[in-house]
């Protein structure tokens, strides 16, 4: 494949999902009543986006396969093992997430062998490790978006704990206040996360009275009551108490590296992380948890939580640039004569349209292809300069030279 090529690209079906934002992005007007969560576009084999060559639409990965350097680069074939290094999305959260993290490398290779070494099938509902690779990964908003991400300072926790009543959590506050440090709030989480059945759910419930008459004052005791609806007695509720909460104003992003525990509320945005489906989950999901594993994962730094800033470059491209070396996410905004050239000599790239109209055009062949709201394109590395043309928002996953 040596032309910019239109995508056609799979969406999951999660139950979290929105009936219309992604259905509204790409122009379906019904959406069959099943909630559509992420919209993938890459070349991950649960679920490879498609592109049209000789004839008929082919898995994305596949099409790697045939030529890797010439669509993803010398450089990047090389180092990623002539694989896409990264998964860019569109992710549309009607209803909470779960509590989440996900591991560094060397926990992924350990634990996907493990459950290998365990014959747990790849696609079991109790499989924690669907591959090799760490997920690090960052979400910039389209549309107002609250999340959770990190925990909290020591003393913001008990902050937040200390006003519900003294009965309920006094034995593991008195843990943190005796060492509000790294060991005593992985001592104080663990212990948390681990409680019984029965005293889980009367903590949860307590926990969830007390916050719907506080709801109205303060958006930590708004998310606890509003995760309670929708998940009783989940030991997750209390989240909004001991992780920070954010709000992303459309066009601000954050990073969430391996081992933060992090949750997606409620929100558009594009995602964009490494080629990885690897999650071990905490609560707040009727599926697979397993507390063990993850607290083994965790990362139980606390501190207060930062959105990643973005710089502009002397192309106009707004980067957001994070540690990751899988990714690196862009946006382009085009006005009515807008016009936006590609530096020469790129890597591979994903583009996708979130609003208005564009041409983008291979300035080397020559090519055309019109690209409008919900509409992406893979570009190879070997098109040698692009330009685009038009009034349009575009969203671009590439690789840090």
């Amino acid at each position: 494949m040596k032309e910019i090529s239109i995508l056609k690209n799979p969406v999951q079906e999660y139950t979290w999902g929105s009936k219309t934002a992604i259905q509204a992005l790409l122009g379906e007007k019904r959406s069959k009543g099943k909630p559509m969560a992420e919209l993938w576009m890459g070349a991950h084999p649960k679920a490879p986006s498609e592109v049209f060559i000789r004839g008929r639409w082919r898995p994305l990965d596949q099409v790697i396969d045939m030529d890797p350097e010439g669509i993803l680069g010398s450089r990047v074939a090389e180092k990623f093992f002539r694989r896409l290094p990264f998964l860019f999305k569109v992710l549309a959260a009607e209803k909470p997430l779960s509590i989440q993290v996900h591991p560094n490398v060397a926990q992924a290779r350990e634990g996907f062998a493990r459950e290998n070494d365990h014959h747990i099938p790849l696609d079991a509902p109790n499989r924690n490790y669907k591959d090799e690779n760490h997920k690090p990964e960052i979400l910039c908003a389209l549309t107002p978006f609250e999340c959770l991400k990190g925990f909290r300072n020591v003393d913001e926790i008990i902050h937040f704990l200390e006003k519900l009543p003294s009965s309920l959590l006094s034995d593991e506050l008195g843990l943190l206040k005796e060492k509000p440090d790294t060991v005593g709030l992985k001592e104080f989480f663990s212990k948390i996360m681990m409680l019984d059945r029965e005293r889980q759910n009367h903590l949860v419930s307590e926990t969830a009275r007390f916050s719907r008459e506080y709801a109205e004052k303060d958006q930590v005791f708004y998310w606890i009551a509003n995760l309670n609806r929708e998940y009783p007695g989940d030991i997750g509720v209390l989240a909004p108490a001991i992780l920070n909460l954010l709000t992303l104003n459309p066009g601000e992003a954050i990073y969430v590296s391996a081992g933060m525990p992090h949750t997606y509320l409620h929100g558009v945005g594009v995602e964009l992380m490494a080629n990885s489906d690897n999650v071990l989950r905490g609560g707040l999901t009727p599926k697979y948890i397993d507390v063990p594993e993850l607290l083994q994962i965790t990362d139980f730094k606390a501190e207060t939580a930062h959105k990643t800033m973005s710089v502009i470059d002397d192309t106009g491209l707004k980067l957001y640039r994070t540690p990751a070396e899988e990714f690196l996410l862009s946006a382009i905004a085009l006005d009515r004569r807008g016009e936006f050239n590609s530096p020469q000599g790129c890597s591979v790239e994903i583009l996708i349209c979130v609003e208005g109209q564009a041409t983008i055009e291979d300035l080397g062949a020559g090519h055309r292809l019109p690209l409008s709201r919900g509409s992406s394109v893979v570009i190879p590395a070997a098109v040698p300069q692009y330009r685009i043309e038009g009034r349009a928002t575009i969203y671009k996953a590439s690789v840090p030279v």
